[in-house]
């Protein structure tokens, strides 16, 4: 009985702290968060989560100009070939393209 009473304390600590790091996050952070938690599901091959942080991924994309237009055509197309990928379990493919996508968002974000 207490070792649930303090596992439920410490998991609202923990749930707590969350909700706070993803209220006060940038949209970058959030961006390499979204990255981060698709990458390590595809590491454990977890098709539902991997595929679902991916679509958040293509709700971040931006349509309003053309240079956008342009730039989010291409990510469209890699998140929609690694989801694809994921359903066909080529788990390989799908975390090299993601790990790179997000240290090139990184990079990004050093730079400005």
């Amino acid at each position: 009985m207490y070792n649930q009473t303090l596992a439920k304390n410490n998991s609202n600590r923990l749930n707590q702290y969350l909700v706070k790091e993803i209220m006060e996050a940038t949209p970058e952070q959030l961006l390499i968060k979204v990255y981060d938690f698709a990458i390590l599901n595809c590491q454990k091959n977890n098709l539902e989560k991997t595929n679902r942080a991916i679509k958040e991924l293509i709700n971040f994309l931006k349509w309003d100009t053309e240079e956008s237009k342009a730039v989010n055509t291409g990510l469209f197309q890699l998140y929609d070939y690694c989801q694809e990928q994921m359903r066909k379990k080529n788990t390989t493919i799908v975390f090299k393209i993601l790990s790179e996508l997000r240290d090139t968002w990184l990079n990004a974000f050093k730079m400005k």
